[in-house]
C-alpha cells in the first residue's frame, strides 16, 4: 500500500515539475490540488507530498490560508547564477581549446548534428537536452569534476528560465549558431576565441532574460 501511494506521490510530482518548468503553469498560478486529484485519479495525499517537495526545490509557495502557488522567477537569483556560469565556462571554453582531447571534440560535433535535427524538426524539448549535453560535454571530456557538480547545481536552479527563453521563434537556431561558433574555436585550438564565443553565448541568455523580465514582469520577484 505504502509503495503504491509513493508511486502516485512521484507521477503527481513528475507530471507538475515538468508543467510549471515547461511553462505550461506559470509563474504566480494558483495550484488547484482538487483539481489535479481528479485530473490525475488520486487522492489529496499523494498531491500535498508532491506540492510539498517541489516546495521544498523553490518551484512552489505555500501560503498558509491561502493555497499554494507556482513560484515566481527571482531575478536576483537568476542574475547570480548566470554571472556564475559565464565566470566558470568561459575559461572551461578556453582550456577546452588549449587540451580538449580528440573523443571530446568529436563528442561536441556530434551534440551539434543532434541539436540540428532538432532545430529542423522545431523540437525544443529534445534542444534543451542536447543544449545542457553539449556545456557538459566539455566540463566531461577536460575531466573538470568539481566544475561540473557547480555547474550542474546551477543549470538545475536555472532550467525553468532557461526553457521559458527556448520559446520564441528562432531562439534555437541561433544558440546552435552560437555552439557551432564555440567549437570552431576551440578545434582550431584558438584560446581567446572559444573564451570569446562562450562569453556572446552567455551573454546573449543573459540578455534574452532581462528582455524576458521586461516584458512579462508579472512572472518576476526581486
Amino acid at each position: 500500500m505504502g509503495e503504491r501511494v509513493n508511486s502516485k506521490a512521484e507521477q503527481v510530482y513528475d507530471e507538475l515539475k515538468e508543467a510549471i518548468l515547461a511553462g505550461k503553469v506559470e509563474p504566480g498560478e494558483f495550484i488547484d490540488k482538487s483539481a489535479l486529484c481528479e485530473r490525475l485519479g488520486v487522492s489529496r495525499f499523494p498531491v500535498s507530498a508532491a506540492v510539498s517537495r517541489l516546495a521544498f526545490e523553490n518551484l512552489v509557495v505555500i501560503e498558509p490560508q491561502h493555497g499554494s502557488f507556482v513560484a515566481r522567477i527571482s531575478a536576483a537569483d537568476v542574475r547570480e547564477r548566470m554571472f556564475i556560469r559565464r565566470a566558470l565556462e568561459t575559461e572551461i571554453a578556453a582550456e577546452a581549446a588549449r587540451r580538449l582531447p580528440r573523443d571530446g571534440l568529436e563528442a561536441l560535433e556530434e551534440n551539434l548534428a543532434r541539436e540540428r535535427k532538432a532545430v529542423e524538426a522545431g523540437d525544443r524539448l529534445s534542444f534543451y537536452a542536447q543544449d545542457v549535453g553539449f556545456h557538459q560535454a566539455l566540463t566531461t571530456h577536460l575531466g573538470l569534476r568539481r566544475s561540473a557538480e557547480i555547474l550542474d547545481s546551477v543549470r538545475a536552479h536555472l532550467e525553468r528560465v532557461r526553457r521559458m527563453l527556448m520559446l520564441p521563434p528562432g531562439r534555437i537556431r541561433q544558440t546552435l549558431a552560437e555552439h557551432s561558433a564555440i567549437v570552431a574555436a576551440i578545434a582550431a585550438g584558438d584560446v581567446e576565441s572559444a573564451r570569446v564565443a562562450m562569453e556572446r553565448h552567455l551573454t546573449e541568455t543573459t540578455g534574452q532574460f532581462e528582455s524576458f523580465a521586461r516584458e512579462r514582469p508579472e512572472l518576476i520577484s526581486a
